[in-house]
């Protein structure tokens, strides 16, 4: 099993920015690859980042250029830096983890909600 713990979640203003923190335990000899995830009110979940394969990362066309997808090997954590934070951008964001040999996400974080408002 891996445990999967979001942190870095609050308030911001209009264009600034957040850094969200996901801390992986367990098993994560059985992790390929890492993402993030978000959800807001109403609307399905969608993939913001992930890694592909290596160091290649992927965003969704919403984020492009302001999102920031990173790793920290050494503490089993993976980042999301958000600049230049709207409106749209509020949702619960999750970090989600994919084992050898899957194409979907088997384990998931509880979400840390992020809030764009003035």
């Amino acid at each position: 099993q891996v445990q999967l713990v979001e942190s870095g979640g609050g308030l911001v203003q209009p264009g600034g920015s957040l850094r969200l923190s996901c801390a992986a335990s367990g098993s994560i000899f059985t992790i390929v690859t890492m993402g993030w995830y978000r959800q807001a009110p109403g609307k399905q979940r969608e993939l913001v980042a992930s890694f592909i394969g290596g160091d290649s990362t992927d965003y969704s066309d919403s984020v492009k250029g302001r999102f920031t997808i990173s790793r920290d090997n050494a503490k089993n954590t993976v980042y999301l830096q958000m600049n230049s934070l709207k409106p749209e951008d509020t949702a619960v964001y999750y970090c989600a983890a994919r084992r050898s040999g899957r194409t979907g996400w088997d384990y998931w974080g509880q979400g840390t909600q992020v809030t764009v408002s003035s």
